[in-house]
């Protein structure tokens, strides 16, 4: 453990709690932070967990369990009150928050990150937010001689758990060996995309195909549903033929298809329609702005913004397939 130098982690929702979980498990030690208390909590009792069942086996081996103690499982994590203090005892960090808002707060606020970043540091946004904010952090933290890069992620919730995410990462090509370093705790796959805002742009791109798929997913499935199909034979047919996608063999929309998706769990955890419709706002607004026709992606658009004004804002994306049956019934 003391080896590796301490990492700042800003952000401990459903992504960052296990993402801090994962850096923790591979013997870094953590100082975090995040504007609800109760997500602090729970990587607090986490990192207790992750202490007493990855380093039992040490302690027992050398015999020390008097070494093991309240303390020393502070020392490894250590919860704190805002970005600003996470800077005062990180030089490298990672951020994983909502929108580009929260981003922009975390950074250059009051209390944000820039107010106490050490010259030298390491700054990875794992945030999916609009390019151009990527851009404007990296400029901010280069006055203040850090170093900012862009890497939002893919896989969800499971995927975090597991280590198995994939990053998509922008910025200096000097710096990634460095950055590759810590995301390779949490990531299956880390892929350098370019300078600063390219990481965001394979990630929006990522996701306006999620969206378009798992919309595809539902209704494929609402509809042989209606003409008598057993929803598992359906999904297994799909799934050797050439409609199989991620949102039919990974992430199936139906209650009961599949185990340990968010549809067998009343669409709770997992990524939620807001966050979706957030990020097809970002595939719009660059669409726009490119002069790229996206006719898919804005029906997309529209489709999750009518489910978060009809209550599924909270509920995971894959509730499209609820959302429809709901249409059809009215």
């Amino acid at each position: 453990m003391s080896s590796k130098t301490q990492v700042g982690f800003v952000g401990l929702g459903n992504m960052g709690n296990p993402m801090a979980k994962n850096l923790l498990k591979h013997g870094y030690p953590v100082v975090a932070t995040d504007v609800f208390p109760e997500f602090c909590k729970e990587v607090q009792e986490l990192g207790a967990q992750v202490v007493q069942v990855e380093f039992t086996h040490l302690f027992l081996h050398l015999l020390c369990n008097c070494f093991y103690s309240e303390d020393w499982i502070l020392c490894i994590l250590q919860i704190v009150d805002n970005p600003a203090e996470v800077a005062d005892k990180a030089d490298r960090i990672i951020t994983m928050l909502p929108s580009s808002p929260n981003v922009i707060d975390v950074y250059t606020g009051p209390n944000g990150i820039l107010k106490k970043v050490k010259k030298g540091s390491l700054l990875i946004d794992s945030s999916t937010i609009d390019p151009a904010v990527s851009k404007e952090m990296a400029a901010a933290a280069e006055k203040q001689g850090a170093v900012f890069m862009d890497a939002p992620v893919s896989g969800g919730v499971g995927a975090a758990s597991s280590g198995n995410l994939t990053f998509m990462v922008g910025g200096a090509e000097e710096e990634f060996n460095a950055a590759k370093e810590l995301l390779t705790c949490m990531g299956a796959n880390i892929v350098y995309c370019g300078q600063v805002g390219t990481g965001q742009a394979a990630k929006i791109c990522n996701n306006m195909l999620l969206a378009i798929g798992m919309i595809g997913t539902s209704e494929t499935m609402n509809l042989g549903i209606r003409l008598g199909l057993d929803p598992k034979l359906l999904a297994k047919i799909l799934n050797m033929s050439s409609g199989r996608c991620w949102s039919s063999d990974t992430y199936n929309p139906v209650p009961g298809v599949m185990e340990g998706v968010p549809s067998g769990n009343n669409y709770q955890g997992g990524f939620g329609t807001q966050l979706m419709a957030k990020d097809l706002g970002l595939a719009q607004n660059t669409a726009t702005n490119t002069k790229t026709p996206v006719p898919l992606g804005s029906l997309a658009h529209q489709i999750y913004r009518m489910m978060c004004a009809r209550g599924y804002a909270n509920k995971d994306f894959s509730s499209v397939f609820q959302f429809l049956r709901e249409e059809e019934s009215q």
